[in-house]
Protein backbone atom coordinates (compact mmCIF):
# COMPACT_ATOMS: atom_id res chain seq x y z
CA UNK A 1 0.00 0.00 0.00
CA UNK A 2 1.26 3.54 -1.08
CA UNK A 3 1.03 5.98 1.67
CA UNK A 4 2.06 8.79 -0.34
CA UNK A 5 -1.21 8.68 -2.27
CA UNK A 6 -4.17 10.01 -1.30
CA UNK A 7 -6.87 7.28 -0.05
CA UNK A 8 -10.64 8.11 -1.12
CA UNK A 9 -13.39 6.49 -0.08
CA UNK A 10 -16.53 6.18 -1.79
CA UNK A 11 -19.54 4.98 0.34
CA UNK A 12 -22.41 3.21 -1.87
CA UNK A 13 -22.92 1.30 -4.79
CA UNK A 14 -25.26 2.88 -6.55
CA UNK A 15 -26.12 5.26 -9.37
CA UNK A 16 -24.30 7.91 -7.74
CA UNK A 17 -21.20 6.00 -6.14
CA UNK A 18 -20.40 4.44 -9.31
CA UNK A 19 -20.90 7.53 -11.50
CA UNK A 20 -18.23 8.99 -8.35
CA UNK A 21 -15.89 6.15 -9.32
CA UNK A 22 -15.74 6.22 -12.82
CA UNK A 23 -15.21 10.08 -12.90
CA UNK A 24 -12.81 9.72 -10.35
CA UNK A 25 -10.51 7.60 -12.80
CA UNK A 26 -11.27 9.63 -15.70
CA UNK A 27 -10.23 13.10 -13.91
CA UNK A 28 -7.75 11.70 -11.49
CA UNK A 29 -5.74 9.05 -13.43
CA UNK A 30 -4.13 6.04 -11.46
CA UNK A 31 -3.14 9.16 -8.92
CA UNK A 32 -5.29 8.32 -5.48
CA UNK A 33 -6.13 4.98 -4.14
CA UNK A 34 -9.78 3.87 -4.30
CA UNK A 35 -11.77 2.30 -2.10
CA UNK A 36 -15.55 1.00 -2.79
CA UNK A 37 -18.07 0.69 0.15
CA UNK A 38 -21.24 -0.90 -0.34
CA UNK A 39 -23.38 -3.61 1.18
CA UNK A 40 -24.69 -5.32 -1.30
CA UNK A 41 -22.19 -7.43 -3.93
CA UNK A 42 -24.04 -6.16 -7.41
CA UNK A 43 -25.48 -2.79 -8.68
CA UNK A 44 -28.88 -3.37 -9.76
CA UNK A 45 -30.44 -1.12 -12.81
CA UNK A 46 -33.56 -0.58 -10.62
CA UNK A 47 -35.56 2.13 -12.96
CA UNK A 48 -36.32 -1.19 -15.18
CA UNK A 49 -38.09 -2.81 -12.46
CA UNK A 50 -41.66 -1.27 -13.34
CA UNK A 51 -41.12 -3.16 -17.16
CA UNK A 52 -40.95 -6.58 -15.53
CA UNK A 53 -44.28 -7.07 -14.67
CA UNK A 54 -44.93 -6.50 -18.30
CA UNK A 55 -42.23 -9.07 -19.78
CA UNK A 56 -40.70 -5.54 -21.47
CA UNK A 57 -37.68 -5.75 -19.95
CA UNK A 58 -35.91 -6.58 -16.47
CA UNK A 59 -33.71 -5.05 -13.75
CA UNK A 60 -30.22 -6.20 -14.84
CA UNK A 61 -27.44 -6.87 -12.02
CA UNK A 62 -23.88 -6.06 -12.31
CA UNK A 63 -21.10 -7.27 -9.79
CA UNK A 64 -19.23 -4.57 -8.36
CA UNK A 65 -16.42 -6.70 -7.39
CA UNK A 66 -15.88 -6.81 -11.75
CA UNK A 67 -16.69 -2.79 -12.03
CA UNK A 68 -14.15 -2.44 -8.70
CA UNK A 69 -11.81 -4.30 -10.03
CA UNK A 70 -12.07 -2.39 -13.47
CA UNK A 71 -11.19 1.18 -12.22
CA UNK A 72 -8.41 -0.06 -10.15
CA UNK A 73 -10.83 -0.06 -6.63
CA UNK A 74 -10.46 -1.94 -3.84
CA UNK A 75 -14.35 -3.28 -2.74
CA UNK A 76 -14.86 -3.93 0.89
CA UNK A 77 -18.44 -5.29 1.62
CA UNK A 78 -20.42 -3.31 4.44
CA UNK A 79 -22.72 -0.44 5.56
CA UNK A 80 -21.50 2.93 6.73
CA UNK A 81 -22.60 3.13 10.12
CA UNK A 82 -20.86 5.75 12.00
CA UNK A 83 -18.22 8.70 11.24
CA UNK A 84 -15.48 10.26 13.35
CA UNK A 85 -14.34 13.05 11.15
CA UNK A 86 -11.95 14.43 13.49
CA UNK A 87 -10.09 11.23 12.65
CA UNK A 88 -11.03 10.73 9.53
CA UNK A 89 -12.39 7.43 9.82
CA UNK A 90 -15.46 5.79 8.55
CA UNK A 91 -16.57 2.63 10.97
CA UNK A 92 -18.70 0.08 9.00
CA UNK A 93 -21.94 -1.90 10.60
CA UNK A 94 -19.61 -5.08 11.49
CA UNK A 95 -16.91 -2.22 13.12
CA UNK A 96 -14.16 -2.33 10.59
CA UNK A 97 -12.39 1.23 10.67
CA UNK A 98 -11.49 2.64 7.24
CA UNK A 99 -9.10 5.77 6.89
CA UNK A 100 -9.56 8.20 4.29
CA UNK A 101 -8.01 11.53 3.19
CA UNK A 102 -11.39 12.20 1.49
CA UNK A 103 -14.92 10.68 1.98
CA UNK A 104 -17.92 10.79 -0.61
CA UNK A 105 -20.91 9.43 1.14
CA UNK A 106 -23.42 8.27 -1.47
CA UNK A 107 -25.46 5.76 0.19
CA UNK A 108 -28.89 6.45 -1.23
CA UNK A 109 -32.24 6.83 1.04
CA UNK A 110 -34.44 3.97 2.27
CA UNK A 111 -37.62 3.16 0.80
CA UNK A 112 -40.02 2.69 2.96
CA UNK A 113 -43.65 1.80 2.37
CA UNK A 114 -46.35 4.49 4.08
CA UNK A 115 -49.86 2.74 3.25
CA UNK A 116 -50.28 -1.35 5.02
CA UNK A 117 -53.24 -1.90 2.18
CA UNK A 118 -51.06 -1.47 -0.97
CA UNK A 119 -48.98 -3.35 -3.36
CA UNK A 120 -45.64 -0.44 -2.52
CA UNK A 121 -43.72 -0.52 -5.59
CA UNK A 122 -39.54 -0.15 -5.23
CA UNK A 123 -39.58 -2.80 -1.87
CA UNK A 124 -39.33 -6.03 -2.19
CA UNK A 125 -40.91 -8.46 -3.58
CA UNK A 126 -43.34 -5.66 -5.94
CA UNK A 127 -42.56 -6.82 -9.02
CA UNK A 128 -44.23 -9.92 -8.24
CA UNK A 129 -46.85 -8.72 -6.35
CA UNK A 130 -47.69 -6.06 -9.10
CA UNK A 131 -47.56 -9.41 -11.66
CA UNK A 132 -50.20 -10.90 -9.54
CA UNK A 133 -52.79 -7.73 -9.88
CA UNK A 134 -52.00 -7.78 -13.72
CA UNK A 135 -52.97 -12.06 -13.31
CA UNK A 136 -56.43 -10.54 -11.58
CA UNK A 137 -57.08 -7.74 -14.17
CA UNK A 138 -56.84 -10.33 -16.54
CA UNK A 139 -59.54 -12.86 -14.66
CA UNK A 140 -61.76 -10.22 -14.37
CA UNK A 141 -61.35 -10.22 -10.11
CA UNK A 142 -60.19 -6.89 -10.02
CA UNK A 143 -61.49 -4.00 -12.04
CA UNK A 144 -60.72 -0.84 -10.16
CA UNK A 145 -56.92 -0.05 -9.43
CA UNK A 146 -55.54 3.34 -7.69
CA UNK A 147 -51.95 4.72 -8.36
CA UNK A 148 -51.14 6.68 -5.57
CA UNK A 149 -48.44 9.31 -4.75
CA UNK A 150 -47.63 9.75 -0.74
CA UNK A 151 -45.76 12.29 -0.80
CA UNK A 152 -43.94 15.49 -2.90
CA UNK A 153 -40.53 13.89 -1.84
CA UNK A 154 -41.57 10.19 -3.82
CA UNK A 155 -40.36 10.30 -7.49
CA UNK A 156 -43.16 9.86 -9.31
CA UNK A 157 -41.92 8.72 -12.71
CA UNK A 158 -42.41 5.08 -12.17
CA UNK A 159 -46.26 5.29 -10.81
CA UNK A 160 -46.96 7.35 -14.11
CA UNK A 161 -45.09 4.27 -16.33
CA UNK A 162 -47.09 1.48 -14.35
CA UNK A 163 -50.48 3.24 -14.56
CA UNK A 164 -50.05 4.14 -18.38
CA UNK A 165 -48.61 0.36 -18.89
CA UNK A 166 -51.39 -1.48 -17.19
CA UNK A 167 -54.03 0.72 -18.76
CA UNK A 168 -52.58 -0.61 -22.13
CA UNK A 169 -52.11 -4.14 -21.42
CA UNK A 170 -55.64 -4.32 -20.19
CA UNK A 171 -57.10 -2.62 -24.00
CA UNK A 172 -54.39 -4.70 -25.70
CA UNK A 173 -55.79 -7.93 -24.00
CA UNK A 174 -59.65 -6.74 -24.76
CA UNK A 175 -60.30 -6.10 -21.11
CA UNK A 176 -63.27 -4.29 -20.69
CA UNK A 177 -64.60 -2.24 -17.80
CA UNK A 178 -61.26 -1.26 -16.08
CA UNK A 179 -61.30 1.86 -14.14
CA UNK A 180 -57.80 3.36 -13.21
CA UNK A 181 -57.18 6.71 -11.02
CA UNK A 182 -53.87 8.02 -10.39
CA UNK A 183 -53.84 10.35 -6.70
CA UNK A 184 -50.97 12.46 -6.48
CA UNK A 185 -49.99 15.62 -4.64
CA UNK A 186 -48.91 17.14 -7.34
CA UNK A 187 -51.00 19.79 -9.12
CA UNK A 188 -50.36 18.48 -12.34
CA UNK A 189 -48.86 15.24 -14.14
CA UNK A 190 -45.02 15.22 -13.50
CA UNK A 191 -44.88 19.00 -12.67
CA UNK A 192 -41.27 18.91 -11.77
CA UNK A 193 -40.49 18.88 -15.58
CA UNK A 194 -42.44 21.96 -16.42
CA UNK A 195 -45.73 22.96 -18.13
CA UNK A 196 -44.56 21.04 -21.74
CA UNK A 197 -43.89 17.55 -19.94
CA UNK A 198 -47.01 17.70 -17.71
CA UNK A 199 -49.46 18.68 -21.45
CA UNK A 200 -47.74 15.50 -22.90
CA UNK A 201 -48.50 13.15 -19.64
CA UNK A 202 -52.06 14.76 -19.19
CA UNK A 203 -52.50 13.73 -22.81
CA UNK A 204 -51.03 10.52 -22.22
CA UNK A 205 -53.17 9.88 -19.33
CA UNK A 206 -56.70 10.96 -20.83
CA UNK A 207 -55.60 9.07 -24.24
CA UNK A 208 -55.40 5.49 -22.11
CA UNK A 209 -58.23 6.12 -19.79
CA UNK A 210 -56.53 6.74 -16.68
CA UNK A 211 -58.40 9.63 -14.79
CA UNK A 212 -55.95 12.15 -13.00
CA UNK A 213 -56.61 13.77 -9.07
CA UNK A 214 -54.02 16.29 -8.49
CA UNK A 215 -53.32 18.46 -5.33
CA UNK A 216 -54.08 15.60 -3.17
CA UNK A 217 -52.35 13.75 -0.31
CA UNK A 218 -54.32 10.55 -0.26
CA UNK A 219 -55.02 8.37 2.68
CA UNK A 220 -55.52 4.73 1.64
CA UNK A 221 -57.17 1.41 3.32
CA UNK A 222 -58.79 -1.62 2.58
CA UNK A 223 -61.19 -1.29 -0.42
CA UNK A 224 -60.55 2.61 -0.87
CA UNK A 225 -58.91 5.76 -1.06
CA UNK A 226 -59.21 8.76 0.72
CA UNK A 227 -58.57 11.71 -1.92
CA UNK A 228 -59.50 15.04 0.43
CA UNK A 229 -63.04 14.77 0.49
CA UNK A 230 -63.81 12.41 -2.00
CA UNK A 231 -63.95 8.41 -1.18
CA UNK A 232 -62.74 6.31 -4.30
CA UNK A 233 -63.40 2.54 -3.99
CA UNK A 234 -61.20 0.40 -5.17
CA UNK A 235 -60.32 -3.14 -5.54
CA UNK A 236 -56.71 -2.34 -5.31
CA UNK A 237 -53.93 0.25 -4.40
CA UNK A 238 -50.46 0.71 -6.59
CA UNK A 239 -48.43 3.31 -4.77
CA UNK A 240 -44.78 4.30 -4.12
CA UNK A 241 -42.65 4.37 -1.08
CA UNK A 242 -41.19 7.41 0.07
CA UNK A 243 -37.50 7.89 0.67
CA UNK A 244 -35.99 7.65 4.36
CA UNK A 245 -32.39 9.35 5.32
CA UNK A 246 -29.70 7.47 6.38
CA UNK A 247 -28.94 9.17 9.48
CA UNK A 248 -25.08 8.49 9.59
CA UNK A 249 -23.92 8.56 13.14
CA UNK A 250 -21.57 11.53 13.41
CA UNK A 251 -22.82 12.57 9.91
CA UNK A 252 -24.94 16.14 10.40
CA UNK A 253 -28.54 15.42 8.39
CA UNK A 254 -31.95 16.87 8.82
CA UNK A 255 -34.78 15.92 11.19
CA UNK A 256 -35.42 13.23 8.15
CA UNK A 257 -31.97 11.70 8.14
CA UNK A 258 -31.16 13.76 4.95
CA UNK A 259 -27.22 15.05 4.98
CA UNK A 260 -27.14 18.77 4.33
CA UNK A 261 -24.17 19.84 1.75
CA UNK A 262 -23.10 22.87 -0.36
CA UNK A 263 -23.25 23.14 -4.30
CA UNK A 264 -19.84 21.28 -4.45
CA UNK A 265 -21.36 18.20 -2.44
CA UNK A 266 -19.16 19.15 0.93
CA UNK A 267 -20.79 18.23 4.00
CA UNK A 268 -21.79 21.19 6.27
CA UNK A 269 -19.64 21.71 9.12
CA UNK A 270 -17.00 18.68 8.49
CA UNK A 271 -13.75 18.58 6.26
CA UNK A 272 -12.72 16.41 3.32
CA UNK A 273 -16.34 14.69 3.51
CA UNK A 274 -18.32 14.90 0.72
CA UNK A 275 -22.33 13.29 0.13
CA UNK A 276 -24.20 13.35 -3.66
CA UNK A 277 -27.49 11.35 -4.47
CA UNK A 278 -30.60 10.43 -2.50
CA UNK A 279 -28.58 10.61 1.24
CA UNK A 280 -28.47 14.28 0.82
CA UNK A 281 -31.31 17.17 1.12
CA UNK A 282 -31.97 17.80 -2.14
CA UNK A 283 -35.73 17.41 -2.55
CA UNK A 284 -35.93 15.50 -6.00
CA UNK A 285 -34.78 11.46 -5.55
CA UNK A 286 -33.71 10.58 -9.08
CA UNK A 287 -31.28 8.63 -10.07
CA UNK A 288 -29.74 11.11 -12.54
CA UNK A 289 -29.93 13.99 -10.60
CA UNK A 290 -27.70 11.85 -8.33
CA UNK A 291 -25.39 11.03 -10.90
CA UNK A 292 -24.60 14.87 -11.33
CA UNK A 293 -24.37 15.82 -7.52
CA UNK A 294 -21.78 13.07 -7.78
CA UNK A 295 -19.89 14.64 -10.77
CA UNK A 296 -19.62 17.82 -9.06
CA UNK A 297 -18.40 16.26 -5.84
CA UNK A 298 -15.80 14.62 -7.33
CA UNK A 299 -14.73 17.29 -9.29
CA UNK A 300 -13.77 18.87 -5.86
CA UNK A 301 -12.27 15.87 -4.34
CA UNK A 302 -9.99 15.59 -7.33
CA UNK A 303 -8.94 18.80 -6.92
CA UNK A 304 -8.11 19.11 -3.79
CA UNK A 305 -6.08 16.24 -4.36
CA UNK A 306 -3.70 18.20 -6.87
CA UNK A 307 -6.29 17.02 -10.31
CA UNK A 308 -5.93 19.98 -12.46
CA UNK A 309 -9.10 21.15 -12.93
CA UNK A 310 -12.12 23.96 -12.10
CA UNK A 311 -14.48 22.23 -10.28
CA UNK A 312 -17.99 23.17 -11.13
CA UNK A 313 -21.12 24.06 -9.06
CA UNK A 314 -24.18 21.27 -9.09
CA UNK A 315 -26.65 22.88 -11.47
CA UNK A 316 -29.05 20.13 -11.75
CA UNK A 317 -30.97 18.76 -15.32
CA UNK A 318 -33.86 16.43 -14.45
CA UNK A 319 -33.75 14.21 -17.25
CA UNK A 320 -36.82 11.59 -17.17
CA UNK A 321 -37.64 9.05 -19.73
CA UNK A 322 -41.09 7.88 -19.49
CA UNK A 323 -41.99 3.87 -20.26
CA UNK A 324 -45.42 3.62 -21.72
CA UNK A 325 -45.86 0.09 -23.11
CA UNK A 326 -45.15 1.43 -26.88
CA UNK A 327 -43.61 4.72 -27.99
CA UNK A 328 -42.10 6.29 -25.13
CA UNK A 329 -41.92 9.93 -23.71
CA UNK A 330 -38.54 12.07 -22.82
CA UNK A 331 -38.50 14.76 -20.38
CA UNK A 332 -36.08 17.49 -19.52
CA UNK A 333 -36.05 20.41 -17.86
CA UNK A 334 -33.59 22.48 -15.01
CA UNK A 335 -34.52 20.71 -11.87
CA UNK A 336 -36.39 23.12 -9.42
CA UNK A 337 -39.93 24.18 -8.12
CA UNK A 338 -40.71 26.33 -11.09
CA UNK A 339 -38.50 24.83 -14.05
CA UNK A 340 -37.87 27.55 -16.27
CA UNK A 341 -37.34 25.67 -19.36
CA UNK A 342 -39.48 22.50 -20.01
CA UNK A 343 -38.88 19.95 -22.96
CA UNK A 344 -41.04 16.72 -23.84
CA UNK A 345 -40.33 14.95 -27.11
CA UNK A 346 -40.92 11.46 -28.83
CA UNK A 347 -37.86 11.19 -29.67
CA UNK A 348 -34.13 10.85 -27.70
CA UNK A 349 -33.41 14.38 -25.91
CA UNK A 350 -30.28 13.24 -24.38
CA UNK A 351 -27.29 10.58 -26.04
CA UNK A 352 -26.55 8.02 -25.05
CA UNK A 353 -30.61 7.33 -24.50
CA UNK A 354 -31.06 5.56 -21.78
CA UNK A 355 -33.00 5.00 -18.66
CA UNK A 356 -30.47 6.73 -16.41
CA UNK A 357 -29.12 9.92 -17.80
CA UNK A 358 -25.40 9.37 -16.55
CA UNK A 359 -22.17 10.75 -18.30
CA UNK A 360 -19.89 8.22 -16.87
CA UNK A 361 -22.17 5.31 -16.08
CA UNK A 362 -24.25 5.01 -18.93
CA UNK A 363 -21.85 4.64 -21.69
CA UNK A 364 -19.53 2.14 -18.92
CA UNK A 365 -22.86 -0.18 -18.86
CA UNK A 366 -23.64 -0.57 -22.05
CA UNK A 367 -22.73 -3.64 -24.28
CA UNK A 368 -20.52 -3.19 -27.40
CA UNK A 369 -23.38 -3.82 -29.96
CA UNK A 370 -25.35 -0.65 -27.85
CA UNK A 371 -22.42 1.86 -28.28
CA UNK A 372 -22.08 1.02 -32.53
CA UNK A 373 -25.79 1.40 -32.27
CA UNK A 374 -25.54 4.91 -30.88
CA UNK A 375 -22.67 5.75 -31.98
CA UNK A 376 -24.49 8.36 -34.67
CA UNK A 377 -26.56 10.85 -32.35
CA UNK A 378 -29.72 12.61 -33.70
CA UNK A 379 -30.65 15.69 -34.33
CA UNK A 380 -31.61 17.04 -31.13
CA UNK A 381 -30.32 14.56 -28.79
CA UNK A 382 -27.72 16.27 -26.57
CA UNK A 383 -24.94 15.07 -24.90
CA UNK A 384 -25.52 14.43 -20.91
CA UNK A 385 -23.30 17.51 -19.82
CA UNK A 386 -23.88 20.72 -17.84
CA UNK A 387 -27.22 22.16 -18.56
CA UNK A 388 -26.55 25.39 -21.29
CA UNK A 389 -29.29 27.37 -20.86
CA UNK A 390 -31.38 27.64 -24.43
Amino acid sequence: MDSNRPHILIAGGGVAALEALIALRELAGDGPRVTLLAPEPDFVYRPMSVAEPFCLGHADRHPLAAIADEFGADLVRGRLAELDAAARAAVTGAGETLAYDSLLIAVGARPEPVYRDAITFGTEGSPEAFAGLLSDLELGYVTRVAFVVPSTVAWSLPLYELAVMTARDAWSGGIEGVELVFVTPEARPLEAFGPEASAMVAGLLEEEGVEFVGSTFADVGRGHVLAGDRRIDVDRTVALPVPVGPAIAGVPTDAEGFIPVDEHGRVEGLDAVYAAGDATTFPIKQGGLAAQQAVAAIESIAARHGADLDPQPYRPVLRGMLMTGGRRRWLRAPAGATPGHSQAALRALWWPPTKIATRYLAPYLMTRDEQELIAARPEGAQPIERWVEP
